[in-house]
This record gives structure tokens, C-alpha cells and sequence, in this order.
């Protein structure tokens, strides 16, 4: 059974949490050094860790970061390196952490992660893009 919250409480929760509303696919913004690139991006509460296209990455001159990391996908463990880059999000910039994969048969080049989330964000689904 489900509650439907009105709009209204949604918003002043929001307020009063100083967290942004936002929906399951988000405009946002990259930036490393002096590149910077306008993707839309999914939402995504199941992945603890936020993802980028590693033809992006590259475009963006994103420089590889020490630590690799394991990640549980569809298709089975894979070892993932990552990068750092500048994310903005609804005038939110964040510094953080991507892991680098090739996304090019996916619908969205970036996938945001509960990590970047988390006590910055309230997700709505039903916010229209």
C-alpha cells in the first residue's frame, strides 16, 4: 500500500532538510580542469557508486585515481577503474568519485549513485524531466 505525499509536503520537507528535489533523470553538468559537459543522467538508488562513459572520461581528460574498485553489475563482478571530476547537479557542485565503464549500449552516458546522493538529495519519480 502506498501513501501519496502532496507536493506541498514533499516541497517543505525539502526545505527544511536544505535538500534538493530531484527525479529519476537529472540534467547535470561534468567538469575536470577545463572541460566541462551537459549530460542528462540517471538517477539510480540501486548503484551505491556513480558511473561515467569512458568516451566521456576521455573527453573530459579525466586522470585515472590509484584505486580501482569492484563492482557487482548485470553481467557479474567487474574491477572498475575510477577518476574524480567536479558534478553539478540543480546548482549543487560536487566533488566525486566516478568509476569508468563503457556505457555507449546505455541510454545515459553518467549514472548518479547513493554516495553523491545522500543527504543532499530527495529523489521524486514522479518529477517530470
Amino acid at each position: 500500500q502506498y501513501i501519496k505525499l502532496s507536493d506541498n509536503f514533499i516541497y517543505e520537507l525539502s526545505r527544511k532538510l536544505c535538500m534538493e528535489i530531484i527525479g529519476l533523470t537529472e540534467r547535470v553538468s561534468i567538469r575536470h580542469g577545463d572541460k566541462s559537459f551537459k549530460v542528462r543522467a540517471k538517477i539510480d538508488t540501486g548503484s551505491k557508486y556513480n558511473s561515467i562513459n569512458d568516451k566521456l572520461a576521455k573527453k573530459l581528460g579525466l586522470e585515472l585515481h590509484k584505486k580501482s574498485i569492484n563492482i557487482r553489475a548485470a553481467t557479474g563482478y567487474q574491477k572498475r577503474e575510477t577518476a574524480f571530476a567536479v558534478l553539478t547537479i540543480k546548482r549543487r557542485k560536487i566533488r566525486t568519485l566516478f568509476t569508468i565503464t563503457n556505457r555507449e549500449h546505455m541510454k545515459y552516458q553518467v549514472l548518479i549513485g547513493t554516495r553523491t546522493l545522500k543527504r543532499r538529495f530527495l529523489i521524486d519519480p514522479s518529477k517530470k524531466k
